[in-house]
This record gives C-alpha cells, sequence and structure tokens, in this order.
C-alpha cells in the first residue's frame, strides 16, 4: 500500500473515533441534564415547581410532600390532585433531585381516587417504600418514608 492510502485509512479513523467520543459524551449530557430545551426553560431556576393547595373536604388526606432526608431536605410541595408530582434528575421534573442514584425520571406519585400512589418509572436503582422495593404502583400513607437515592420523602398532613 502506498503511503497516501494509509495517511487516508489512519484519518478516516481518527475521524470515526472522534465521531464516537462526541456522541458518547452528548448520551452522558442528555442522561445527566436531560433532553436540551429552548433558552426559556434553560433560564428558569431549577427550583422544585410548587402546586398551589388544594381545599380538601377530608381532613385525613396528606396536604404536602416533604423531604426529609438528602440534599434538599426540609423542601415542601403542596399537593394537587389533578397535578402528578415526577422526581427525578430531568431538568422537566416536578422535584428535581441531583442524586447519582436517580434515574432522569425516577418515580411518580399522584392521587387516585383520594388515595396516594407512587409509582416507579422504570429506574435503574429502584424506588423504596420503607425497606421494600417498588415493583408495582403502590398506594402510600402519612408519614410513610419513600426513598429515592440519597433522598427520603413523606406525606404530612
Amino acid at each position: 500500500m502506498s503511503d497516501l492510502t494509509l495517511m487516508l485509512i489512519k484519518l478516516a479513523f481518527l475521524a470515526v473515533l472522534w465521531l464516537f467520543v462526541i456522541m458518547a459524551v452528548g448520551v452522558i449530557r442528555t442522561d445527566l441534564f436531560g433532553p436540551a430545551t429552548g433558552k426559556a426553560k434553560r433560564a428558569q431556576k431549577s427550583e422544585p415547581r410548587r402546586s398551589k393547595p388544594v381545599s380538601r373536604g377530608r381532613r385525613n388526606e396528606p396536604r404536602a410532600l416533604v423531604v426529609t432526608k438528602g440534599p434538599l431536605a426540609g423542601t415542601t410541595l403542596n399537593l394537587s390532585a389533578s397535578q402528578p408530582i415526577v422526581i427525578g434528575r430531568a431538568k422537566d421534573a416536578t422535584l428535581v433531585i441531583n442524586d447519582d442514584y436517580a434515574s432522569g425520571r425516577h418515580a411518580r406519585i399522584y392521587s387516585d381516587n383520594g388515595r396516594w400512589i407512587v409509582e416507579d418509572l422504570g429506574s435503574t436503582n429502584g424506588t423504596y417504600i420503607g425497606q421494600q422495593r417498588l415493583t408495582r404502583p403502590q398506594p402510600i400513607g402519612v408519614g410513610q418514608p419513600v426513598r429515592i437515592g440519597k433522598t427520603v420523602l413523606e406525606l404530612r398532613k
């Protein structure tokens, strides 16, 4: 083979290698920060969105989701029967958790006929109620700990 052919093969190999590296970095960025969005969305703070409190007819129903352990300890989200709460690392999640053990869209908490349900959204490391790993959507009660990575959440009145 001529020197020119070898040089072209080396350059093509180098170009394919760089393409692979760029694609791998893009996949990792998407996994960590979620899909790219418009400039207006990027300018927003990554604080949890707070729902307006809902007046409830029953006394024993929970009114807030409280983070009891983890980096966001003390954060409170008011519950709304019409709005599910999505928890994860993605920027579009209702409660954004910066935790290596949380997936982009890790879990969801929603109301179903007056009961609050927690559902794992196919996360790698799982969602736990107490020490039990969720395998299907489960109802949760007031004060029952829900663990996602290093973060623990509870429903409160």
